[in-house]
């Protein structure tokens, strides 16, 4: 398998020296948490009004504790991923899953099809909505929001999975855009 990690971004990034207090601050502590930096903050930092940006609003998303699991908002963010064939966005929040999902074959499982996974009908029908808010968002009505409240799923849950699928559409584009690729620590996490 070849080293991606040491592959040359498509864009410089900067030296952690160069960037600002708070981002190089934010960077290092991802490192300590994780053991690694992964490349999309090192991407991002080229452009700090930007990282600051998207950074605060993935947060938002996907940091929040009412609600949705930390396992669910990830487990959409794989399936949305797969869906736009984000290799970094699969491979990297795959293992995120992983993690919080306690489970070693869950990304997976949701990566290569979701509808086959055996999940059970509240995270189908989560997923169903998210991939049509990725992929269809045009197509999306009334009949998607009853799905969604038959399946247990408030208002505002209803709106984080498609806050969390349009983020992530969004950010899936900027990553098979700039040929964004995943640390190869991901790979082994939550295995």
């Amino acid at each position: 398998m070849p080293n991606d990690a040491a592959r040359p971004f498509r864009y410089p990034v900067p030296e952690l020296a160069e960037l600002p207090d708070d981002i190089r601050e934010k960077i290092l502590a991802v490192q300590e948490k994780a053991g690694f930096v992964p490349n999309v903050f090192l991407l991002l930092a080229r452009r700090p009004a930007e990282f600051r940006a998207f950074v605060a609003y993935h947060d938002a998303l996907m940091e929040k504790r009412e609600g949705l699991t930390i396992a669910e908002r990830e487990m959409i963010v794989v399936a949305v991923s797969a869906a736009h064939s984000c290799q970094y966005c699969v491979v990297a929040h795959g293992a995120i899953l992983r993690v919080r999902a306690k489970d070693p074959l869950i990304a997976d499982l949701v990566a290569t099809n979701y509808r086959k996974a055996g999940l059970p009908p509240r995270h189908r029908a989560m997923l169903d909505y998210a991939v049509k808010v990725g992929t269809q968002s045009h197509l999306v009505g009334d009949a998607d929001h009853a799905a969604l409240a038959e399946a247990g799923f408030t208002e505002d849950e209803a709106w984080d999975i498609g806050a969390i699928a349009a983020f992530f559409s969004m950010s899936n584009r900027l990553a098979n855009a700039t040929d964004l690729r995943p640390n190869r620590e991901f790979h082994s996490l939550g295995r």
